[in-house]
């Protein structure tokens, strides 16, 4: 077999989607940041390109098993002896045949056939030729149907317990997700966000820039290139944050002056949320098992003006490392299996099995019994996931009050639309509240 041929045409949005599933089917990549590798690598894609190429790579993902079925039926020897590129062309171009309206056949197959005869040569661009036009040829399903498909390309425990969890109605709107989600922006100053929606509208015409639904300092933008590019990032005015992630950080209720711990901070997104809540007179700590993210928290929070108190990297499922507190609130956004970010993460549909949810839900038990031990009694904990599960949910704090913890109403103006005034938890779904899907509860040591 021939070589794959490095000489490249000028990028499409179709050769940047091929080159990110190659990177996921054959390395294990994870899709977002391979993808966002790729979009940085070809910066010369215009906006209606990227956009394009994000919905192949995303869409391919939600339905790759599925895909792989209807093209192994149309190719007698089976897929198996089609190496990594061919594979991720045909995967692209089912996905365009079957599930996009906009795109016609003919380019779909077209560019697809090119694309791998200059791979592989004649014969194997022969061969896809003849698979993708009897694709081309079969009814498109509807959109239940690819939504059952995106469902059923799960490791199947894990979609029962997608079902059980949220119901069978919501579990289909989660993993259907007919658009890829917008790019979700923190305004540090809320009272100033119609200025800033104004000015991101100015900057960028043809995007489309909304207010969020559910966060007062969030922004959803699409259609705008480059997002470090855009007004105010310099001079650190706003930060790319998710709406959901936004509303986790603001469940918390901070106050001016308090102590707080970000048990589980990551980059640091919902911690610089936290700092500006609490104040110059206040304190956050920021935690996290991974030093580099620790060091990026630092960059970023730099970049708008925020310090974290002290940093530590903590495992804590063997303890509580340099922490010590006692703070008057901890904020526990634990690991999780990811199954609320679908939308964003469809490769998740293949990565993660009911076994991994089990491990998870242990470590996330261990995590909260840690950080909540090192809150004042009479302090506030409050405990989240990017998981609509109810293992990594209901179930994992079910045993609170062993730990010392009672659950008690959020101290924080949410919002009717989030949580009832009288409410210990509650869960955000895309399709309800236009963010990922979490699951959050409040206690009071």
């Amino acid at each position: 077999m021939a070589k794959p041929s490095f000489q490249r045409r000028a990028p499409t949005a179709r050769s940047v989607a091929a080159d990110v599933l190659v990177r996921v089917l054959r390395d294990a990549a994870f899709a977002a940041a391979a993808l966002d590798a790729e979009l940085e690598r070809n910066v010369q894609l215009e906006t209606r390109d990227r956009a394009l190429a994000t919905e192949l790579v995303y869409g391919t993902l939600r339905l790759l098993r599925w895909l792989e079925k209807r093209v192994a039926r149309h190719a007698p020897r089976g897929l198996g002896s089609l190496d990594v590129h061919v594979r991720a062309h045909l995967f692209l171009a089912a996905y365009q045949l079957l599930a996009l309206t906009r795109v016609p056949a003919f380019a779909a197959v077209s560019e697809a056939v090119d694309s791998i005869r200059a791979l592989r040569g004649d014969r194997v661009g022969g061969f896809a030729n003849a698979v993708l036009r009897k694709i081309a040829s079969e009814p498109k399903p509807d959109a239940a149907e690819l939504a059952r498909a995106s469902l059923a390309s799960a490791d199947p425990a894990l979609a029962k317990a997608i079902v059980e969890s949220v119901g069978e109605a919501a579990a289909l709107r989660l993993v259907a997700a007919d658009e890829s989600p917008p790019l979700g922006i923190r305004v540090e100053n809320a009272s100033a966000r119609d200025r800033w929606v104004a000015r991101f509208r100015e900057a960028r015409p043809d995007a489309v820039v909304e207010p969020g639904r559910v966060s007062p300092h969030a922004v959803l933008v699409r259609g705008a290139g480059r997002v470090t590019e855009l007004p105010g990032y310099e001079e650190g005015a706003w930060t790319a944050q998710e709406e959901g992630s936004q509303v986790i950080a603001l469940a918390l209720g901070a106050r001016e002056g308090e102590a707080v711990l970000d048990a589980c901070a990551g980059r640091g997104n919902k911690t610089g949320l936290l700092a500006a809540r609490v104040g110059p007179h206040g304190a956050v700590d920021a935690a996290d098992l991974h030093p580099q993210k620790l060091e990026r928290l630092a960059e970023e929070l730099g970049r708008i003006g925020r310090r974290p108190r002290a940093t530590f990297a903590v495992d804590w499922s063997k303890g509580a490392g340099g922490v010590t507190g006692p703070y008057d609130r901890v904020l526990v956004d634990a690991p999780c299996s990811g199954t609320g970010t679908l939308r964003r993460r469809p490769d998740i549909l293949l990565r993660r099995s009911g076994s991994d949810v089990r491990e998870l839900a242990d470590l996330q038990r261990a995590i909260l019994a840690r950080a909540a031990a090192l809150v004042k009694p009479g302090g506030r904990v409050v405990y989240a996931v990017c998981s609509v599960l109810r293992d990594e949910g209901e179930l994992v704090v079910s045993a609170a009050a062993e730990l010392g913890l009672a659950p008690a109403p959020f101290d924080a103006d949410l919002g009717e639309h989030v949580a009832s005034r009288d409410a210990t938890s509650f869960r955000l779904l895309p399709h309800e509240h236009g963010t990922d899907g979490y699951f959050v509860a409040s206690f009071v040591r």
